[in-house]
Formats: C-alpha cells, sequence, structure tokens
C-alpha cells in the first residue's frame, strides 16, 4: 500500500477518534460502545508502530490515559517500591511457604502467621509525614523513583494531613492503594473504560482541581521508611494505621498456615461482588517484622510476600493471524493476532502462543475459535481450541525451520539439565548477525533496567534502525543530532533533551553494564553476581581469555549454562567489537557492594553439608551483606569453608591439603558478632 493511502486511512481514522473523544470525555455522551471506541484506539496505536511516518497530536497515544511524566517531578524513594511475586495456583502458594521455610532453617511442619489482605485494583501511592505533617506524596513510578502528585494527593479525604498523636512516629512513609469504589463509579464510568483507569487519569492530573472532583478513596497497607517506629508485625501496624486515622482494608485478617490461606482466598473470590471495589486476588505477608528482615528480597520482590490471584479472566475469540517474534536472546515465540475482545477491562487483540511445542499440543491453527485468558498482569494467553467451529478448510500451522528474519536455520538446543530438547526455538546466527535480534538486544540496551535512557523507548529504536542511524549498541552514543532535528516530531528541544539524556548515561554500574549486553542466560541477579566476582570492567573484558571465563563456575549461583553462554558471546567477533566500542565510551564504575568495609571485606567462604539454625541461603545473604564472596569450589582463592552436618569429604580434605581455615556454623556467626 502506498504511503499516500495509508496516511489517508490513518487521518480518517484521527478525525473519528477526535470526535468520538469529544462524545465519550467532553460530553459524557458517547455515540459508540466502549468496545467500538477501544478497538478504534488500538487500530490507531497499530499503524503508528506499522508505520513509522504517521504521527498526529491528536492521536490516542497523547491522550491523558497515557503517563503525563513532563507534568511532574520525578523524586527516588528512599526504599524502592517493589513488586510482588503473583500466585495463580495452590501450588504456588505451597511452594512459596516451602522457600520461606527453607531459607529460615524451620522445620516443614511450622506454621507461619500471615497477614492476609485483598489486593485491590488500583493505583500505588506513597505519602511522607515528617513531624506528623504530610509533606509529600509520590507515586510508584519505576519503583525507583515515582512522581511528585503531593496536589493530587492532598484532594484525597482519606489521607490526613496532620496526625499529632504521640505513638505516631517521627519520619514514615504511609503505602497504600488508591482507588473508586464500584457504586461511585458508576456516576462517572461514562468517561472511563474501568475504576483503576479513573484512578490512575485522576491522580496524573496536572490540575488538582480536575482530581478533586473524582471520588478516590485511600486505603493504606504498609510502610516504606520511617524513623521512631517499634511495632513488631504487620497485623499491629495495620491497627495502628487506623487508630491514627488512616482507612485500612476491611477484609484484611490474620491467618496462620497455608489451609486456611487457601480457604480464605476460595471465600474472598465467592465473595467478591460483595465486595464495594475492585479486587484481584489476596496479597499474603509473612506477617513478624523480624523474619521479614531476615528473608529480604530476591531480584525485584520480596521473598516474605505473595499475591494470590483470583481465576483468570477469559473470553472467546478468533485467530486472525500467527507471527512469529524474534526476541534479543534469538526465540523464536508465536503470537496469535486475534480479533480484539475485553477481558477483565483491558483491550486485547495479541496473545502468545509460547512455543511450537504448545501450538502441536493444542494443534492450534489461525482461523480457530479460542478461548483467551488474562491472568493478573500476566500476557493473554489461549487456553483452548474449539474443534467444533473449526473450518473444514484449515491448515496445520508450520513453524518456520528458517529465521523470518535474517534466514538462517533455527534449532532446539539439547538441555544438560532435563536431558530433552528445549520447547523453544531460536536462530542460529550469533550476535548483531541478525538484524530484527540487533533491534531487540538495542531495545534491551537501553530498557529501564539496563541504560534506561530518558525518552529512548522501543519506537525510537526501530525509527532510528529503519533510518540507518544505528546499528550497535556504540551508535546511540554518536548519533548525528542535525539529521534528528529535522525528522517529523522533532525539534529543537526534544533534540537537546535527548541529547542529555544519552550522555546522562554514559556512568553505569558494572552490574548494569553485564546485564546491559542482552547475554543469553544472565538476568539482573546473574549480572550482580558476576559483578560482585569480578570488581571491574577491566576483568570482565579479559574474559574473552578461556581460563578467565571457566573461572566464572566459582561464583556460587553461576552454572554451566551461564559459563557456556558468556564463553559463545565472547566467541563472536562482533561482539567483542562492541565491547571494546561501549569501553572507549562508557565510564563503568566499579562494583558498589552493600557495605564498601564490611567485617568480612576480601574474604571468601564456601557452605558444605547442612547448616543447623541457618540454611545455606541466609548464610550466603550474610556474607555478601557484609562484603564477603561465596564460592562454589576449593581452591588457593578459599580463605574459609563453612562445614555443616553431612559434609562433603573430598572438599574438607582438599581444604586440609590446601591449609584452608575450616570453621563450623558457631564460628562463622561468631565472625559476624551474632550468636550462634
Amino acid at each position: 500500500m502506498q504511503e499516500s493511502a495509508i496516511k489517508k486511512i490513518y487521518s480518517k481514522k484521527i478525525q473519528e477518534y477526535k470526535k468520538n473523544s469529544k462524545f465519550y470525555y467532553v460530553d459524557s455522551n458517547p455515540k459508540i460502545s466502549d468496545s467500538e471506541f477501544d478497538i478504534l484506539k488500538k487500530e490507531i496505536l497499530d499503524l503508528e508502530v506499522k508505520y513509522l511516518f504517521l504521527k498526529s497530536k491528536d492521536s490516542p497515544s497523547n491522550s491523558i490515559g497515557h503517563k503525563p511524566s513532563k507534568n511532574f517531578e520525578k523524586i527516588k524513594h528512599k526504599i524502592p517500591m517493589l513488586s510482588l511475586s503473583n500466585a495463580f495456583s495452590e501450588e504456588d502458594l505451597v511452594n512459596f511457604e516451602k522457600k520461606i521455610l527453607n531459607f529460615l532453617k524451620l522445620s516443614i511442619d511450622k506454621d507461619i502467621e500471615y497477614s492476609a489482605e485483598p489486593k485491590i485494583d488500583g493505583i500505588s501511592a506513597s505519602i511522607i509525614y515528617e513531624k506528623g505533617k504530610f509533606i509529600r506524596g509520590l507515586s510508584r513510578g519505576d519503583g525507583k523513583e515515582g512522581e511528585d502528585i503531593t496536589q493530587n494527593l492532598k484532594t484525597i479525604e482519606d489521607i490526613p494531613k496532620s496526625i499529632s498523636l504521640k505513638n505516631f512516629p517521627k519520619i514514615i512513609e504511609i503505602r497504600g492503594e488508591v482507588f473508586i469504589e464500584n457504586n461511585d463509579f458508576e456516576k462517572i464510568k461514562e468517561n472511563f473504560a474501568n475504576p483503576r483507569n479513573a484512578a490512575s487519569g485522576s491522580l496524573r492530573q496536572k490540575d488538582p482541581n480536575v482530581t478533586k472532583n473524582i471520588p478516590l478513596k485511600f486505603i493504606a497497607y504498609t510502610y516504606g521508611y520511617t524513623e521512631g517506629m517499634s511495632i513488631k508485625n504487620q497485623s499491629d501496624f495495620l491497627d495502628n494505621l487506623k487508630s491514627w486515622g488512616f482507612k485500612i482494608n476491611p477484609f484484611n485478617k490474620k491467618i496462620t498456615g497455608i489451609k486456611n490461606l487457601i480457604l480464605n482466598h476460595k471465600n474472598l473470590e465467592q465473595k467478591r461482588k460483595e465486595i464495594p471495589f475492585d479486587v484481584d486476588g489476596v496479597v499474603y505477608k509473612v506477617n513478624d517484622f523480624d523474619l521479614q528482615k531476615r528473608l529480604g528480597f530476591a531480584a525485584n520482590a520480596p521473598r516474605w510476600a505473595i499475591a494470590h490471584k483470583f481465576s483468570a479472566n477469559n473470553s472467546i475469540s478468533e485467530i486472525i493471524n500467527i507471527e512469529i517474534q524474534l526476541g534479543r536472546t534469538g526465540a523464536l515465540t508465536p503470537v496469535a493476532k486475534i480479533k480484539p475482545v475485553n477481558i477483565g477491562g483491558v483491550l486485547v487483540s495479541n496473545a502468545t502462543l509460547h512455543n511450537e511445542d504448545e501450538i502441536l499440543r493444542k494443534d492450534i491453527r489461525i482461523g480457530d475459535t479460542v478461548t483467551v485468558e488474562r491472568a493478573g498482569d500476566v500476557i493473554p494467553h489461549v487456553v483452548s481450541v474449539n474443534l467444533k467451529k473449526r473450518s473444514k478448510n484449515s491448515k496445520k500451522f508450520t513453524f518456520p525451520i528458517k529465521c523470518p528474519s535474517c534466514g538462517s536455520k533455527t534449532i532446539k538446543d539439547y538441555n544438560e539439565t532435563t536431558r530433552k530438547q528445549d520447547a523453544v526455538r531460536r536462530c542460529t546466527s550469533e550476535g548483531y548477525d541478525c538484524d530484527k535480534i540487533a533491534i531487540e538486544k538495542i531495545k534491551h540496551f537501553v530498557s529501564k533496567d539496563a541504560l534506561n535512557i530518558d525518552g529512548f523507548g522501543k519506537k525510537i529504536v526501530e525509527n532510528f534502525w529503519n533510518l540507518k542511524l544505528i546499528k550497535f549498541p556504540q551508535d546511540i552514543f554518536k548519533l548525528d543530532y542535525n539529521i534528528i532535528r529535522y525528522l517529523e516530531g522533532w525539534g529543537n528541544l526534544s533534540v537537546i533533551n535527548l541529547e542529555y539524556a544519552i550522555n546522562a548515561k554514559k556512568k553505569i554500574s558494572l552490574e548494569k553494564f553485564i546485564y546491559s549486553l542482552g547475554i543469553r542466560h544472565i538476568g539482573q541477579e546473574n549480572a550482580k553476581l558476576i559483578a560482585r566476582h569480578l570488581k571491574s570492567s577491566t576483568n570482565f573484558l579479559k574474559l574473552f581469555e578461556k581460563k578467565n571465563i571457566e573461572n566464572l563456575s566459582n561464583i556460587d549461583g553461576i552454572g554451566p549454562t551461564q559459563v557456556n553462554s558468556i564463553k559463545n558471546f565472547f566467541l563472536n567477533n562482533t561482539n567483542l567489537k562492541v565491547l571494546s566500542e561501549l569501553n572507549k565510551i562508557l565510564s563503568v564504575a566499579n562494583i558498589v557492594t552493600f557495605n564498601n568495609n564490611g567485617i568480612l571485606k576480601d574474604k571468601t567462604f564456601m557452605l558444605t553439608g547442612k547448616l543447623d539454625k541457618i540454611s545455606r541461603a541466609e548464610a550466603k545473604s550474610l556474607i555478601e551483606e557484609n562484603t564477603g564472596t561465596t564460592v562454589s569450589s576449593v581452591s588457593k582463592k578459599l580463605n574459609y569453608l563453612i562445614v555443616g552436618e553431612k559434609p562433603t569429604k573430598k572438599k574438607i580434605e582438599k581444604a586440609k591439603e590446601l591449609k584452608i581455615i575450616t570453621i563450623d556454623q558457631s564460628q562463622f556467626l561468631k565472625m559476624l558478632n551474632k550468636t550462634s
């Protein structure tokens, strides 16, 4: 289709959207259904993604439903607002408790006390008090920094503006959920798709007077940073919140044992419609704050809490097409393009088919009528096919044996652990030799958890790639801003902002640098482990030497899979060139540990056998917190071998041979000034 014809179609849809937006948002008198309006918006956004030359100030991408970050000051959270891990089955919940018991070295029969709190489907916010005065309110943002939405939060009557009670902490950050009750939403529903969207849009209004007219509610559930608080557990904290004047969830319960948690979950799910606000599950928190502290955090979620989601919402749709998407690691992921359908208040037009094996197992075909399921924030997926409605002319879907981007052979790797072929088929090209993989690797490089270049999103990566402005990550730092200035949608100010954002990211931590490279099997946690072991970018760059790569296997948590993946990365000449160029441009800081002067600084430890009072995981965590290092093999580099019950004899013998100090649990804890 010619560019002029595409622009004509786009313009027509924009005018239709503009007209119906006025009916929808301004006049409160929609002329088309919510579903039709959502489909119209989706069609416009899809056109903008497919044809990068399309742009309009009246696009839904510029509407109030999207994050107006420029309207608010960004402020760093003193303590990150992390997300929660999810449980979708009773088995997930049982495994959650098993991990807690193992980490804390508790008996499998031990009953843990939990605070069970219905999960409100709203918007997270934090309220900061100093000397009883409400001084600032923040959105969750990216978890590390949020938007200053103080004035909007002050319009919510549920949030106390001052608290003069003696037991109120000197400084405290109260966290909770902003939402709209179902009855209140009925009064304004013609202006919003669902209560959550209404709450989100209202909190991000530039004018607090607009927010004031929206019936927002606030329920408090936890705290962030605090000074002067001596409360011992979550249930007591909730009681204190109530006494301080905050509203808490009336369905909160203190529950002991998994069986009772499951029963409570079932009861709440049955009563879901009776609850005056939207809930999508139950949050379980280990009640004891001391245990919470011991358990700590894994990646971006606490070990001591989980969200047990209610049964997933699903709907019936039809598969229009099956497309193959390529990820940065070469994985080929089949995606079903379906007729848009509303599932739980969200318009769904894509559903993952996971992998080739899943398509074969379910015999999914183009044209099939299927059940699509959306569980919480999980990507929608095809559950089943209605064979009775299948066309006689339908054909089985053939998965490509060649990469749809570069034409390279696709293979399924053999998994040494499972001794089976992987379910995922991958492109065999390496590094940046496949254009689609290269694009995805650059997207990963600039993403939030990597370099996090403000304003440099996926669409810009694709646009600059198509214009041949970038081909490798290092090209981002060599952009010709004089060219960009004359591109559609760009101006002097936006170019200045882009240049500033890019230059601001030339300083980066070692762990983020390693993660940004997009090496297969090297996620954030593995990148952190490697960074702590290597200490500097110089040592990382030396990994192309075989002996240095093999030494990575000494890191506790890094296995053969990760080592082989790094080895393959360094065997690719293009990757080495990218590394060399980035090293010249970026200032990669040496790893920053929890405590640079920890009492275990420069000491290495290895554990063998079972410990009595603490688990291996907790022991490892204690070592790292105190600037020590854990390794997985006995060598001259080892300082201490911690010996528990039923240790490996070969490790003890080798330690004696190398004259390495062996200690037991009690001696280890004494080193940390902890009692055994």
